[in-house]
């Protein structure tokens, strides 16, 4: 788990959610209102830049989706890899209490499980500066 997720409220413009994705150099961010998880981002580009919503006037909360799955800090791998593959999703917010406090990413998930496999050894590479 990566702590300390990068969080953004839901008034956030989709421009300002990608600037911050850039500066804070993030794969993802999640919607939190008032420290209160509701939502991931992954449907930044998906639905609303390649539906053509301006992103200066769309908010991330109108571009996020609700279906939000899950873990607590305390479930264990095996639970986090089942909703990998059930939801087909490639991150998971780490919610205690219904406040995010991390994020499990797929690569993650492979560096514990097998980190000699690709997915593992590019995801424990040092990135290229």
């Amino acid at each position: 788990m990566t702590g300390g997720p990068v969080t953004v409220e839901p008034q956030t413009s989709l421009t300002a959610v990608a600037r911050l994705m850039r500066d804070e150099d993030v794969g993802a961010v999640l919607v939190a209102d008032h420290d209160e998880l509701r939502g991931p981002d992954r449907d930044l580009v998906v639905r609303a830049l390649a539906e053509g919503w301006d992103p200066e006037r769309t908010t991330v909360a109108g571009a996020c989706s609700d279906d939000l799955v899950t873990v607590t800090p305390d479930e264990d791998l095996d639970r986090a890899v089942g909703l990998v593959r059930e939801h087909a999703v490639r991150r998971l917010p780490v919610v205690e209490g219904g406040h995010p406090v991390g994020l499990v990413a797929l690569a993650d998930l492979a560096m514990e499980r097998d980190p000699d496999s690709a997915l593992g050894d590019i995801s424990g590479a040092r990135p290229n500066q």
